[in-house]
C-alpha cells in the first residue's frame, strides 16, 4: 500500500464528518472514490493532505505517519493535490501558477515539457493569465501544477466536473497516461460514473461518511452503485 487510512474520524465544529474510515490505496493503482454529495468524499482527502485534521485514527503514505504533519510538507513527500474547483491563481499567468508548486523553487526544463506534453494548450499561452482561461483549460492547468512537483500519488477532486464531453475525455486520458507512462499512482474523487468505470481499477462508496464497501470495478455491482448514488 502506498497510502492507507485507519479508523479516520473528522468533525467539523460539532458536525460528524468522518465515522471511522478505513482504506487502503495499492501502489500503481488508480482507485475511485463515488458517493453522493456531502457524504465526506472531500473531507477525506483534504484530510490527507493535512488541510482538515482527524480527530482519530491514522494516515500513512509509504510507511510514514503522515496524520498530523503540516500540510506543507505533505507535497515534498509527493503527494499531489487537485482540489474541487481548480483554485488556481487567477492573477497569475499559467506558467506562475505551475511555478508556484515547484517545491526545489527552480523548474525542471524536461519536467516542464513533459508537462506540457499532457496539455499542448499550456505551451501556447504562458503568459496568460489563469483567469482567462476556460474551464477545462483552468483544470489542465490545476493538474500541471500538481504534475510539476513529480508526485508518486495525484489526489484529484472532481476533475471533470462542469467540463464539456471533449474536455472530460482530456482529463480522463491525462489521468490514464499519468498511471500507464509514469507509474503514478491515483486517487479520484469523481461523480462522472463512465469516467470511474473505464480509468479506475477499484472504487469505494462512501455514504454518511461511512465506507460501505470496496471492490474491484469488474465485479462492481452497478446496480448497488446506483443506488448508493441515488441514480
Amino acid at each position: 500500500m502506498i497510502l492507507e487510512l485507519k479508523d479516520i474520524h473528522v468533525y467539523y465544529g460539532k458536525s460528524y464528518i468522518l465515522h471511522g474510515v478505513t482504506l487502503g490505496v495499492q501502489t500503481g493503482e488508480v482507485f475511485g472514490m463515488v458517493g453522493r454529495n456531502g457524504v465526506g468524499k472531500t473531507t477525506t482527502l483534504r484530510t490527507i493532505f493535512g488541510l482538515s485534521r482527524a480527530k482519530q485514527g491514522s494516515i500513512t503514505f509509504q510507511g510514514q505517519e503522515i496524520t498530523r504533519m503540516p500540510a506543507h510538507q505533505i507535497p515534498r513527500l509527493g503527494i499531489g493535490y487537485v482540489p474541487q474547483g481548480r483554485r488556481i491563481f487567477p492573477k497569475l499567468t499559467t506558467l506562475e501558477n505551475i511555478m508556484t508548486a515547484v517545491v526545489s523553487g527552480r523548474v525542471d526544463q524536461g519536467l516542464l515539457e513533459e508537462v506540457y506534453d499532457y496539455f499542448p494548450r499550456l505551451r501556447e499561452r504562458p503568459k496568460q493569465l489563469g483567469g482567462t482561461l476556460s474551464g477545462g483549460e483552468q483544470q489542465m492547468l490545476a493538474m500541471a501544477r500538481a504534475m510539476i512537483a513529480n508526485p508518486k500519488l495525484l489526489i484529484l477532486d472532481e476533475p471533470t466536473e462542469g467540463l464539456m464531453p471533449i474536455m472530460v475525455d482530456t482529463i480522463r486520458n491525462s489521468i490514464q497516461r499519468l498511471n500507464r507512462e509514469k507509474g503514478v499512482t491515483v486517487l479520484l474523487v469523481e461523480q462522472n460514473l463512465d469516467t470511474v468505470l473505464k480509468v479506475c481499477g477499484r472504487v469505494s462508496i462512501l455514504e454518511k461518511g461511512v465506507l460501505k464497501y470496496t471492490e474491484t470495478v469488474d465485479k462492481l455491482d452497478r446496480t448497488k452503485l446506483l443506488a448508493h448514488l441515488g441514480v
